[in-house]
């Protein structure tokens, strides 16, 4: 029987940290004692878990050394500035904020094995909602493939930006619906019933920091260190669920029954046939898997695949994601 963990989640208030809060509640983690952690802002609030409430506390006075694994699920800035303390105090961190460069990314279904390399307390990043999906799709075809290129289209819900972010898509909808004036807050103009180009702020080359973490991560994810990966992240009017068109250009001619094979027996893929395709409102949204439709060849490439993706990016793509790797962690623990 696997020891109970005193286990810490910071950020425990917002919409990753409280989805962290109900998955290691269904899958019956073994939880010694849970301590929640927010800003001094969010600090004193209550968090049913095993039901029982638990009080947040203030993240700054917190001693890492009573617990053993900590997420952070807050902002860069909180990890930056408490997970190499938490680590020194002997607690192992796995953080979603993206901000630990010499962190271990670490999706099970693509690297999973990686964890055994790691010298305990460690630093672990689950990476981006959008690395996750797509290399728990891509995986179990990079070696009957030969992936050379890949080109995403992402279109991201607004939930990846906190509970601002879907209120002011619920408030501007409203505003529409009511043929009221529109103001812009969280986002720089309208978010309902649009599409913006962008998500984050552009570098001197015009490419997004989500973008570009998209990118590196997936190449260690599916250990293709040089692998051509063309993305473009764009915010789409969606609550929760992201989605991606995704193109392969492969070394040999796509055999589509070997690739719906592969898919078919992919752990946390679920492959819906080509006379149907998944949607996040429909399919995705509350489900711990990644949806792939539409596997086609290219028009007039028979070297190429296209897919359609889409998972709940709360779950499959930050919370779960990060409490499997704290699975497969946990024998390297007690």
């Amino acid at each position: 029987m696997t020891t109970p963990l005193d286990i810490a989640i910071v950020g425990a208030t917002g919409s990753v940290g409280e989805t962290l809060v109900q998955i290691l509640e269904e899958l019956a983690f073994p939880v010694a004692t849970l301590h929640l952690l927010a800003s001094m802002e969010s600090a004193g609030s209550s968090v049913m878990f095993a039901g029982k409430k638990i009080k947040v506390r203030e993240v700054d006075s917190f001693d890492f050394a009573q617990v053993k694994l900590a997420f952070f699920a807050a902002s860069p800035a909180v990890s930056r500035s408490f997970a190499s303390k938490a680590q020194q105090a002997g607690c192992t961190v796995i953080d979603l904020s993206g901000a630990l460069e010499n962190a271990l990314a670490v999706v099970p279904e693509a690297n999973g094995d990686s964890i055994a390399t790691l010298k305990l307390p460690a630093l672990i990043t689950s990476p981006s909602c959008a690395a996750v999906a797509l290399a728990v799709a891509l995986a179990p075809l990079k070696e009957q493939l030969g992936i050379e290129r890949v080109q995403v289209m992402a279109a991201l819900a607004v939930s990846a930006q906190g509970r601002e972010a879907v209120s002011e898509l619920a408030r501007q909808t409203a505003e529409l619906l009511n043929a009221r004036p529109l103001e812009p807050r969280f986002f720089d103009r309208q978010m309902a019933f649009n599409l913006l180009a962008q998500v984050g702020p552009v570098d001197e080359h015009g490419h997004t920091g989500v973008e570009r973490r998209l990118v590196e991560e997936l190449r260690v994810l599916l250990g293709l260190a040089k692998l051509n990966i063309s993305v473009s992240c764009i915010q789409v009017p969606v609550f929760f669920g992201d989605s991606f068109s995704v193109a392969l250009q492969c070394r040999e001619p796509v055999d589509l029954a070997q690739v719906n094979q592969a898919l078919e027996q992919a752990d946390s893929v679920e492959l819906v046939e080509n006379d149907d395709y998944p949607t996040p409102v429909g399919d995705a949204v509350g489900q711990d898997v990644v949806y792939v439709g539409r596997v086609r060849r290219g028009i007039d490439d028979s070297q190429q695949l296209n897919l359609w993706l889409t998972t709940d990016n709360l779950r499959k793509g930050a919370a779960l994601n990060a409490v499997q790797v704290a699975q497969l962690l946990i024998k390297h623990m007690v």
